[in-house]
């Protein structure tokens, strides 16, 4: 089929229609005809040769044209696509260095083959655009609810229609008991858009907890407009949640605006995610006030936050802990989520046999290690004291501010701790240099012979050793595995180390091993303060 025999209009009106039917820039199917065109004229004329088609937007007319280079005399690689610059002259006057020579060559008369060839190219073209414009479509629409019609289902996930393309819901990401079939209508919250080689997929949600945030801001007009805002949510799908919400207007009751006029509005998401039952709980800046609604409607005596640790305690009336809990952990687990923080849940009888329990090992540890009689030791812990150290190195009013204890008695109970302190302290170094300990980690600022002997028991001995070690090795720290925080127990945990402090241990004795330049960590702090600031 020759080009020129052909309705020259029929190229245009092709395009046109192909674009229309897949929502496309015209534009783009021209372009793909013109380069589907001159890989058909390369088959004809040569691979070697640069054969370029220009199709005319009014007329439909397609003009083969055959480009040439102008290269260095020593630059040809080509003969079909380049030429001298004396080769050049037979054509233009003074040719330079990238100039190009153009000639018009005759259409191509396209066979069976070709043909194929080229519609082979305008298909893929048109794919490749088709996959551009759903991508930038849906790329900005992350987020955000959406309905659409199942098509079908493929090895338990769903394939849904939702306009100009498909989405998918894979298995996990339904709800337990949904079912769906072809053609039920399907409301989901897009969770991620990325490109594959496939194309775009628009990969949708219903477990998601944003997907219950979202449904909330649709059925009240307080959370679209930002007069309510959901500060958390934690969702066991299917079965609960809890949403934390909190009011910038003080006339309004978040709570209340949430569960509108006789439930109605909550109502609309409940039925929304199969009966999903759902606790609305005020917003508070105190995690302690916050975790105390969060575990309604058990109810809390008492609240002790570990901040470092990232944990929580909570103490709950004896009859209150299965509520606290809730059936399989649920109640409690879906108040970890809304947090953030690892809660463990007491009872007062066991909190108060655990105070107990610490309340006899300290009064021992006095007993033993100062030789005082079990009053005089109780007195001290029920006065705060919890260790040795406390006892040393206190300042000597603090000691006096005990009945019954004058200055002499005061300072023969520090003059006794020092003396066990001591002891303890070499028994600590020799054992450590039994184990092999060098004195370069001995003689280093900030680790107590105690903690040169739990070093060394980890097989620590060296300055070089320590300053391999991470923060979270020496302080220990929490890994997020699979949803559940696990605890990383610290070499020197038990001496009470933090994560700052171990940071700059670890960093010191870099310095002084001369594997970090003080001065290069000093810009590199200045750039992150400057960036803080900005």
């Amino acid at each position: 089929m020759a080009i020129t025999s052909a309705n020259q209009l029929e190229l245009l009106q092709t395009a046109e229609a192909v674009a229309r039917e897949k929502m496309i820039d015209p534009e783009l199917v021209v372009q793909a005809m013109e380069e589907s065109l001159a890989r058909a004229a390369k088959s004809r004329y040569g691979a070697e040769m640069d054969i370029r088609v220009a199709i005319d937007r009014k007329t439909g007319r397609a003009t083969f044209t055959r480009v040439r280079t102008v290269v260095e005399d020593d630059a040809v690689e080509n003969y079909q696509a380049q030429l001298t610059v004396a080769q050049a002259k037979q054509y233009i006057k003074d040719p330079a260095v990238g100039a190009e020579i153009i000639d018009e060559v005759p259409p191509v008369d396209l066979g069976r083959i070709a043909a194929q060839s080229a519609k082979q190219v305008i298909l893929q073209k048109v794919r490749e655009a088709e996959r551009d414009r759903q991508f930038e479509e849906f790329k900005d629409r992350k987020g955000t609810i959406i309905n659409g019609v199942v098509k079908r289902e493929e090895y338990g996930n769903i394939i849904v229609d939702i306009g100009r393309g498909e989405a998918i819901l894979r298995r996990n990401e339904k709800i337990g008991r949904e079912s769906y079939r072809p053609n039920d209508r399907i409301r989901s919250y897009i969770k991620d858009v990325r490109r594959e080689a496939r194309g775009p997929q628009v990969f949708l949600s219903r477990t998601d907890p944003q997907f219950m945030a979202e449904l909330f801001k649709m059925e009240v007009p307080e959370i679209y407009d930002g007069i309510i805002e959901i500060k958390a949510v934690a969702r066991d799908p299917g079965s609960r949640a809890k949403i934390g919400v909190i009011s910038y207007d003080s006339s309004i009751d978040p709570v209340g605006a949430c569960v509108g006029m006789r439930g109605s509005r909550v109502q609309a998401v409940v039925n929304e995610l199969q009966g999903e039952k759902i606790d609305i709980i005020p917003w508070n800046e105190d995690q302690a006030t916050f975790l105390v609604n969060a575990l309604q409607p058990a109810e809390v005596s008492k609240v002790v936050i570990d901040e470092e640790a990232g944990k929580i305690e909570v103490v709950v009336p004896d009859e209150q802990l299965s509520l606290a809990i809730g059936r399989r952990g649920q109640n409690v687990r879906l108040a970890s989520q809304l947090t953030g923080l690892d809660i463990d849940i007491l009872t007062e009888e066991e909190e108060s046999k655990r105070r107990q329990a610490e309340f006899a090992e300290r009064t021992k540890l006095f007993m033993e290690a100062l030789d005082l009689d079990e009053f005089f030791a109780q007195l001290l812990v029920s006065e705060g004291f919890t260790n040795l150290e406390e006892v040393a190195y206190v300042d000597l009013d603090e000691l006096l501010s005990i009945e019954g204890v004058d200055e002499s008695t005061a300072a023969e109970l520090q003059a006794r701790a020092r003396d066990v302190i001591e002891e303890q302290n070499r028994k600590a170094l020799e054992n450590a240099r039994a184990l092999g300990v060098e004195d370069s980690l001995v003689g280093f600022e900030g680790l107590t012979p105690q903690m040169i002997e739990a070093l060394a028991k980890d097989d620590v001995k060296t300055l070089e050793d320590f300053a391999t070690l991470a923060d979270w090795e020496i302080a220990g720290g929490w890994t997020t595995v699979n949803g559940e925080r696990v605890k990383d127990e610290g070499i020197l945990e038990k001496f009470e180390v933090s994560l700052e402090e171990a940071q700059h241990m670890v960093m010191t004795a870099r310095i002084q091993l001369g594997w970090v330049d003080p001065a290069e960590l000093e810009a590199g702090d200045e750039e992150a303060d400057e960036e803080a600031e900005a």
